[in-house]
């Protein structure tokens, strides 16, 4: 799976939001290889996109559609400022992925000394996680080729989530999380609060 992560400066939410929505609807059904997106705005102002394909091939040929360039300018006059692009191969989904059932999403973003140590990690089964914390719906893991990372994890609810992060995991899970913890560095985390979300039908 290819995950592509949009961020900047947003000086009109309500019109992004619509400019998504109409993707989903008309470009989404003939982009080739699209799966879905999450979308949202954090309380300061950034939008964050995360947007799945099939493959870095898939993302490349919808991006030379003229309707999708035709699209993205229109998206572009949203922006206050320059427009962030992480382009990830080989992006990863843990439990139900990015669902679009969840009530709130936290996307973390920083640096990892050692990717390929964290996808293994991640690559792990989940069962322990979705036990201990049920609010958890899915997430992805996106990776850039220089160690930087994408986590998007989907709760139910904003107040589960701040309810769950109080619970202790067991060990030895407790302690295998604390470790990859370590390896990051820069680390931010980004609550949108009333996330959207698009995703190919049938």
């Amino acid at each position: 799976m290819f995950i592509q992560i949009i961020q900047g400066r947003c000086r009109d939410a309500d019109r992004m939001h619509q400019l998504t929505d109409e993707w989903r609807e008309q470009l989404g059904p003939t982009a080739e290889g699209w799966l879905g997106g999450t979308y949202g705005m954090t309380d300061d102002g950034e939008f964050v996109g995360v947007v799945r394909f099939e493959s870095r091939e898939a993302a490349a040929r919808n991006s030379t559609r003229p309707e999708q360039g035709e699209w993205f300018a229109k998206m572009q006059e949203c922006f206050d400022g320059d427009v962030m692009f992480h382009d990830c191969d080989n992006a990863q989904m843990f439990l139900d992925g990015g669902s679009d059932d969840a009530g709130f999403v936290q996307v973390m973003q920083g640096r990892l000394s050692d990717p390929e140590r964290f996808r293994r990690f991640m690559d792990q089964p989940m069962d322990m996680l979705h036990e201990a914390r049920p609010e958890i719906i899915g997430g992805t893991i996106a990776i850039d080729d220089d160690g930087f990372f994408t986590e998007t994890v989907a709760f139910r609810s904003e107040e589960a989530a701040r309810k769950g992060e109080q619970m202790d995991m067991p060990e030895p899970q407790r302690s295998e999380f604390e470790a990859e913890m370590a390896q990051v560095s820069d680390m931010r985390y980004l609550d949108l609060h009333r996330p959207w979300f698009a995703s190919r039908m049938g």
